[in-house]
């Protein structure tokens, strides 16, 4: 009888020892289940149970609570050789703004073109090369011109008659009618008073430029003849020139004539200057799908048409904003954080979220109330440092 009642406790002890086990593994498994596993060789793969990663393929391993701890320290020398700096945090006024492609063109209002004004032959051109200075009151060419000879023939005829006749008005009224048409033909005061000293035709005539300027153009040659209004040369004047930028059609509507924006010319120190926009094309160009705006500059003397130029063009003004500089925040898949400062050497991640930005710095609306200091220098670092050092991503988990 008590072999028996031995064998049942006995019996009873192993089955109840038995169940312990299994209860133990099945904890200990379920824990493994619940505990985030990430990639020994792509860290930013963070699962919450064990698997293997989608990009090596290799299983994923455990992280322990230790290791996702939201805070990361740092050594003077590391701290250092890193560059981390921090600022901060506090608001002010923002002006967002804009950089935009810009360009030096010549500005046609300033261009002059000398033409002939009557059919002949161009005996004598002064002007042979593109890009030559042409001063006001310059040898431009010389034409020969039957026409002209006619007309200075008739000048001479109506001058002598209105001398022989001096009581009768009508030579007098010739007289005037005829040096009008010589007028009419570019004929200068003294040019038709040098004719009526000399009495003779003279089948040549030489012009001459009345406005300065660079020679752009040479449309003609000595010996070649041209009609009534044929153009001979092309003078650019680069005292005013056009500053164009390109913007994309959804940028328009925050740009109107009158606006004041900043522009540099590369390659010309200390070029920073400001300039009023004065013309907003109406039409899209078909090849770059863009929109041209274009403001007039005063050449100081070492500009030239062709030039690039960098145009800064404000946006919006913001009162009482927080703004970091924009290598402060690291963005991804997830969205943006920063890292704060959260004692001595001591950093941590933290989402935001951020609003306008310019070429330098960036408003972050929310997720700053309660920090102090923000990492602006070395945040790339950190955030390669934190994956190094816990095995896990720095926003795995987090959320605004």
């Amino acid at each position: 009888m008590r072999k028996r009642i031995l064998f049942i406790v006995l019996s009873l002890s192993l089955i109840l020892v038995t169940v312990l086990n299994q209860s133990c593994k099945n904890e200990k498994q379920s824990e493994a289940s619940l505990q985030k596993h990430t990639c020994p060789m792509h860290p930013q793969i963070v699962k919450d149970g064990p698997g293997t990663c989608p990009i090596c393929k290799m299983d994923l391993v455990s992280i322990s609570n230790q290791g996702v701890t939201n805070e990361i320290m740092l050594s003077e020398s590391q701290i250092q050789l890193a560059n981390i700096t921090t600022m901060s945090v506090a608001s002010g006024d923002f002006n967002t703004s804009k950089v935009l492609n810009g360009r030096l063109i010549s500005n046609p209002e300033f261009s002059d073109v000398i033409s002939s004004r009557y059919p002949g032959r161009i005996e004598k051109l002064f002007v042979k090369e593109t890009g030559m200075r042409v001063a006001a009151g310059q040898l431009v060419f010389t034409i020969y011109s039957e026409e002209l000879q006619t007309l200075q023939q008739d000048y001479i005829l109506q001058q002598k008659q209105a001398a022989a006749f001096p009581n009768e008005q009508i030579y007098k009224s010739l007289r005037e009618s005829a040096k009008s048409k010589l007028k009419l033909f570019g004929y200068s005061n003294a040019q038709i008073a040098a004719l009526g000293r000399g009495g003779r035709a003279v089948p040549t005539v030489t012009v001459y430029a009345k406005a300065a300027g660079t020679v752009q153009e040479i449309n003609v040659a000595e010996g070649q003849y041209v009609t009534e209004g044929s153009p001979v040369l092309r003078l650019e004047n680069f005292n005013q020139l056009w500053l164009e930028a390109d913007v994309y059609p959804a940028e328009i509507k925050q740009i109107n004539v009158g606006m004041e924006l900043k522009y540099s010319v590369n390659g010309v120190q200390n070029s920073g200057e400001t300039a009023k926009v004065n013309f907003i094309s109406p039409q899209i160009d078909p090849q770059t799908q863009l929109l041209k705006i274009r403001a007039s500059i005063k050449n100081p003397g070492n500009f030239q048409p062709g030039m690039q130029a960098t145009v800064i063009l404000p946006v919006a003004e913001i009162k009482k904003a927080v703004s970091l500089p924009l290598a402060a925040v690291i963005r991804d898949e997830d969205g943006a954080h920063v890292f704060v400062k959260t004692g001595k050497n001591t950093f941590a991640p933290k989402m935001v979220k951020t609003g306008e930005e310019d070429a330098g710095q960036i408003i972050v609306t929310s997720g700053l109330g309660d920090v102090k200091e923000v990492v602006v220098s070395g945040a790339y670092l950190l955030w390669s440092e934190f994956i190094l050092k816990k095995g896990a991503d720095p926003m795995a988990g987090m959320s605004m």
